[in-house]
């Protein structure tokens, strides 16, 4: 257990936080207690005056390790925490893309009883429509792969990003 916590403090250490690691991290966290957990820890230290795609990952960051609570009321604290910061971002940053994305992919993977889902059809849309503009590559491959893969995107929508 001990040389479990030493790897995570390590791994949190080498975690630059730079969007391209965040990005990768995302990934690995929702696939990975251990992965999430640093993931969390290190977007501890952003700030809502921080750059706001970062507040929307930590906000991801903070769904993801609800999902780990043994208490239902930690859980319930801490998802409605996360999406507060998540909602916050959008607000202030409504044509952000990958902002959007980060509450697509949360709102499609989660639980329908948590009754967060009520913008999926309108990120969808406004993903699919503004793809196409983004300059960044690698912030289109990022999207770019999780659409193809998501079972939530029919083939007909696959289709617009190619």
């Amino acid at each position: 257990m001990k040389t479990f916590f030493l790897f995570i403090g390590i791994t949190v250490i080498l975690f630059k936080l730079n969007i391209t690691s965040v990005r990768t991290a995302y990934k690995t966290a929702v696939i990975s207690k251990s992965e999430a957990i640093v993931f969390y820890e290190k977007l501890q230290k952003v700030t809502k005056q921080d750059k706001k795609v970062f507040v929307a990952y930590k906000g991801a960051a903070t769904t993801l390790i609800a999902k780990q609570q043994k208490s239902i009321k930690k859980k319930k604290e801490l998802f409605k925490k996360g999406v507060a910061l998540v909602e916050y971002a959008i607000q202030k940053e409504p044509n952000n893309i990958e902002i959007r994305f980060i509450r697509l992919s949360i709102q499609q993977n989660i639980p329908k009883f948590l009754k967060y889902h009520k913008q999926i059809e309108v990120d969808k849309i406004y993903i699919l429509s503004n793809i196409k503009k983004i300059k960044s590559t690698d912030l289109k491959k990022y999207v770019t792969s999780y659409i193809l893969q998501s079972k939530h995107f029919t083939e007909e929508e696959k289709l617009i990003i190619k």
